[in-house]
């Protein structure tokens, strides 16, 4: 499987399918022998086929409308209608099918019989829930013809032939002869249920239009008299003109009012201005309108020519002088027309303001009347439009029914679908079902995917440690060493690099040593813990082949028993438990605890007597004193303890050692269990150095082994090294 960081590869795909391999096998055998057991017990059926041509007829419309290249609708119901019950039923009749057809082709089906077994289990398992089948109506309601054709009907296959109009009209069968004569009389059948269909339809249509012409015309001469006589009862006849006139007249009494008004305000305010200054003269000479008059001015010059001669005369004659008098006499005669001028004037512009107002109010009387008038002719124009419109529309209704009629007289005969049979079907020589080669070919590529996928799906759902470089990912953890799994029966593999030195389980505890050793150079001494997550995962085989690799190389070496609730490692020595570990912590015998062991420079110090209390024993200042002074003694102590998840005692000895190691075994210990197994001792700040994979088939990996070793040591050599320095930075603290 591939690491965190990496992607999936093609050779991490082929790893799962090797170790998988059975279970793709299994598949692939079980899908190929289905296959062939179907293609040997199965039917065989033949297929008759039969090409017609189907396109649309011209639709019979004098107007000659454009229709479209491709009608996906049209050509899925002519499917439907190739396969309906009538078609059917006219093939029965054609071929005078014998009346038990219909059972001899239910009896054929293997989809019946499947249906059958199917539909009497779920009538047993209905009665066993006590639930009553539905009683099956008799069939004795339908007729031999009519279950035969319903028998044919689900046999036809209708499709299209692409990028054309020609449909293939299928139709399978135990006997070739019957398929070909059931494919050709189908496509016959079909023509013929088309031409009737045509003809009632047609038959319908002018029966339905005859009768609708008739109710049309009567309605079209009611309208018309209705119209009729509304135009005489208000002569609508010199209505129109009147119509026509009346807007025109409206609009120009309109502006010729605008007109009245401006001009009545005019005068309007100049008969005010003139009104306040009537009594004075002198004043009412200061409007312009009176001042601009020209026989007012006339008089004005005559004034002041006569004021003129008297001044030249006041000079020559005196007041009393004939002269004098006459001109005095002239001046105010002069003066008396002036004033009567201007009174004059003032009653012409009041004469013409009431004139002006009289003409507004005339103007807007006669405009008030034509509107009055106007709404009215509008009422009767409506209603009269209202009546033309009604009498137009049957009309063209009318009309369009009869020409329909009239077309459909002609074009009654034309055929909506033209058909053909382009070529009729023979008798087939081979088989269509079972496709005895295509069958196995897909049997044998099924059988292949499908064991490959369901290989993935177990590994997927397998979550037992199986893969190393999948449970370094997933733990976190360096993988320190892969034991193979012994398949020798009858020999035990607790002291296996003494036995048997040169056999590939001493190689691998070898390596093992190798990768302490390279860790822990310059760092001696070096305490490590062996533990595992439960029972039966290996750690007391690894402790004792670990002692005695590291012993062979002349390190100084004690083993000790940690598991004081069920000690192993004297029935495997074949020594004395009597003294051990537990006699020390608990004050008693002190002498003795150390034994040889079975080579050189390898110490051996047995659980003990079981104690009442082992874990307040391990925890005691004691037990460390004891750690720390076989630490001056020795280069390697090595301590075997009870399993992490079932007691506490592994977490409580993990404090006196630099660093520990989890024992683990393929295809037992699931990756959830060791996670929590060092998810405990991490968070007690207990040092990890790494995992022991125990167990690992060989035959299951056989690809994993040559990659894993050529690539991991490195890795693993660095890891362990940084793990036993901060293990002694750690301690040193």
């Amino acid at each position: 499987m591939p690491t965190a960081n990496q992607g999936l590869h093609l050779r991490d795909c082929f790893k799962v399918i090797s170790q998988r391999r059975r279970v793709v096998l299994t598949f692939f055998g079980a899908t190929v022998t289905l296959v062939l057991l179907a293609n040997f017990l199965l039917t065989p059926r033949y297929e008759g086929v039969t090409k017609v041509l189907i396109e649309r007829g011209d639709s019979g419309e004098l107007s000659g409308r454009a229709r479209l290249a491709y009608d996906s609708e049209f050509y899925q119901t002519q499917f439907q209608l190739i396969k309906s019950r009538a078609v059917a039923r006219r093939v029965v009749d054609i071929l005078a099918l014998p009346e038990d057809y219909a059972a001899s082709m239910t009896e054929q089906s293997p989809l019946s019989a499947v249906k059958s077994v199917i539909a009497g289990a779920l009538q047993r398992v209905k009665s066993i829930f006590g639930e009553e089948a539905p009683a099956v109506a008799p069939a004795t309601g339908q007729s031999w013809q009519d279950r035969a054709a319903t028998a044919i009907s689900a046999d036809i296959k209708v499709s299209p032939l692409a990028e054309s109009h020609l449909v293939s009209i299928r139709f399978t069968s135990t006997d070739p002869v019957f398929a070909a004569q059931v494919a050709n009389t189908t496509a016959q059948a079909f023509i013929e249920e088309v031409l009737k269909m045509k003809i009632e339809g047609t038959r319908r249509n002018l029966g339905w239009m005859d009768d609708k012409a008739r109710s049309e015309r009567k309605a079209l001469e009611q309208a018309e008299q209705e119209l009729q006589a509304y135009m005489q009862t208000n002569g609508i006849v010199t209505l129109e003109n009147r119509i026509t006139v009346t807007p025109e007249r409206l609009s120009e009494l309109s502006s010729q009012l605008v007109l009245a008004e401006l001009r009545r305000k005019e005068l309007e305010t100049l008969y005010a201005k003139v009104a306040q200054v009537e009594d004075s003269p002198a004043a009412a000479e200061a409007v312009t309108a009176i001042a601009a008059d020209p026989t007012l001015q006339v008089l004005r010059t005559q004034i002041v020519q006569t004021e003129k001669q008297i001044m030249e005369l006041t000079n020559k004659y005196g007041p009393k002088h004939p002269v004098m008098i006459k001109a005095s006499g002239d001046l105010s005669m002069l003066l008396s027309k002036k004033q009567q001028e201007v009174r004059r004037i003032v009653r012409t512009i009041r004469n013409d303001y009431e004139l002006a107002l009289k003409n507004e109010q005339s103007l807007r009387s006669q405009l008030d009347l034509t509107k009055a008038e106007t709404m009215e002719l509008n009422e009767r124009f409506i209603r009269f439009g209202a009546l033309k419109r009604e009498v137009d529309t049957i009309r063209q209704t009318y009309d369009a029914l009869t020409l329909k009629l009239r077309e459909q007289g002609i074009t009654g005969e034309n055929q909506p679908i033209n058909l053909w049979i382009v070529e009729e079907a023979t008798v087939p020589l081979e088989p269509a079902s079972p496709r005895k080669g295509l069958n196995l070919l897909l049997g044998m590529l099924l059988g292949v995917t499908g064991g490959i996928g369901l290989a993935f799906l177990c590994s997927y759902l397998d979550n037992r440690i199986t893969d190393p470089d999948a449970a370094e990912t997933s733990l976190a953890t360096p993988i320190l060493s892969v034991i193979p799994l012994s398949r020798e029966s009858g020999k035990a593999i607790e002291g296996i690099v003494l036995q048997q030195p040169l056999s590939a389980f001493a190689e691998n505890y070898k390596t093992l040593r190798s990768v302490l050793l390279m860790a822990a150079a310059d760092l001696a001494p070096s305490k490590i813990l062996i533990t595992s997550a439960v029972m039966g995962e290996g750690k007391t085989t690894t402790a004792i082949n670990l002692a005695i690799a590291l012993a062979q190389t002349e390190n100084r070496v004690v083993l000790i028993d940690g598991d004081l609730r069920k000690p192993r490692l004297h029935k495997l020595f074949k020594m004395d438990s009597k003294v051990g570990l537990s006699s020390y912590l608990t004050g008693g015998q002190t002498e003795g605890i150390l034994q040889p062991g079975p080579v050189p420079n390898l110490s051996f110090i047995a659980a003990g007597p079981t104690p009442p209390n082992p874990s307040e024993l391990i925890a005691s200042k004691r037990f460390r004193s004891l750690i720390d002074a076989l630490g001056e003694k020795f280069d390697f102590i090595i301590c075997d303890s009870p399993p992490v998840l079932m007691v506490a005692d592994a977490l409580l000895l993990g404090r006196s050692f630099d660093g520990t190691i989890m024992v683990t075994k393929a295809h037992q210990t699931t990756h959830d269990m060791a996670t929590r197994a060092i998810k405990m001792l991490r968070d007690r700040k207990l040092q990890v150095l790494g995992v022991v994979i125990n167990g690992m088939d060989p035959k299951h990996n056989e690809y994993y082994y040559g990659e894993y070793h050529a690539t991991s040591s490195v890795k693993r050599l660095m890891l362990s090294r940084a793990m036993f320095v901060d293990a002694a930075s750690a301690r040193e603290e």
